[in-house]
């Protein structure tokens, strides 16, 4: 009877993540602890401030410390060696929040796995938040997709375009023209990861500096018919386009690879279609975020929504975001 029991927990640990797996075995707040303690800490409780194994655990009480006008809660710990207390959330993007982990785990996994963008009304009515709330749970989210730097640059074949994104621009009262829509420019590797940026103006300057920072040399560049690529200056870079405007989709060389930049334009493509379901407006200030939440469900879009949301957490390690500066961007 044992033997049967342990082997049905075995086969149920053994299935993909899902959001109703998370729902069932994470919903109790110290399950969900112990689970974020479990990515965090794999080997075991490690200080964040010092990185000392030496530590010992609080007991959780309802009566107020001596020394202090809390209780202990669940969770927290103190290193024997920098002697500051510290729980699973310390420098990481769930710093000094309230929401409960079992909550972020319900909003990390529904970034992740929604395709075109999940707004922050419909986040803050499916996990039970105010808007306010979901609004910054899902930028901090978001904060934690960012790429890490030093990551390996972009080879082989390269693809390159650029979009404007957003919806009628309102009109500027200096000159009673409408203001510009941000522009953003994407790099994408075929068959692998992709860079995106959001630029002040489209020249060769702004473009240039992002190619040459992301593109590792014996590349070919593939791009449309822009002749502003024709003019940046790539050392030991190849480059080669298509003439969109001459009915041109793609074009085979004689090695038999082929010039295109389609996969550059199915991340617009879906990119423009989470902005016009999903959130119908993105401010500026804000669109480098949204750009980086797109890009790194791009980036892991051969994993299941299980693997990028384990990803995504362990991304969220060492980052912060706090609300005013969110606000104040």
């Amino acid at each position: 009877m044992g033997l049967a029991l342990s082997t049905k927990q075995t086969k149920e640990d053994e299935k993909p993540l899902t959001l109703s797996k998370l729902a069932l075995q994470y919903a109790d707040e110290d399950e969900a602890r112990k689970y974020f303690e479990s990515l965090r800490w794999p080997n075991g409780v490690t200080c964040p401030h010092c990185q000392s194994k030496e530590h010992y655990a609080l007991k959780p009480s309802t009566e107020p410390r001596q020394r202090g006008k809390r209780p202990a809660r669940k969770g927290l710990y103190k290193c024997k060696d920098c002697h500051k207390q510290f729980s699973v959330t310390v420098g990481t993007i769930f710093s000094d929040s309230k929401v409960p982990l079992s909550k972020w785990c319900m909003a990390f996994f529904l970034l992740c796995s929604s395709k075109k963008a999940i707004s922050a009304h419909q986040l803050h009515r499916t996990i039970g938040v105010t808007y306010k709330t979901a609004w910054f749970m899902s930028h901090r989210i978001r904060h934690a997709f960012s790429p890490i730097l030093g990551e390996e640059k972009l080879k082989g074949q390269v693809e390159v375009d650029e979009g404007f994104i957003g919806g009628v621009q309102p009109i500027n009262p200096a000159n009673g023209k409408r203001f510009r829509k941000p522009a953003v420019v994407a790099l994408v590797e075929r068959g692998g990861g992709m860079r995106v940026k959001v630029v002040e103006r489209l020249s060769c300057h702004t473009i240039g500096d992002f190619m040459r920072e992301n593109i590792a040399k014996g590349s070919t560049l593939n791009t449309d018919g822009n002749p502003n690529y024709k003019t940046i200056y790539l050392p030991q870079i190849k480059h080669d386009s298509v003439n969109h405007s001459g009915g041109e989709l793609q074009r085979e060389r004689a090695d038999g690879s082929k010039v295109h930049v389609n996969s550059c334009e199915s991340f617009f493509s879906l990119l423009k279609r989470g902005v016009t379901g999903a959130f119908h407006h993105i401010s500026k200030e804000h669109l480098h975020r949204y750009c980086d939440e797109f890009a790194f469900r791009w980036n892991t879009r051969k994993l299941t929504d299980g693997e990028r949301f384990l990803i995504a957490i362990q991304q969220s390690i060492g980052k912060r975001l706090k609300y005013k500066n969110t606000i104040a961007a």
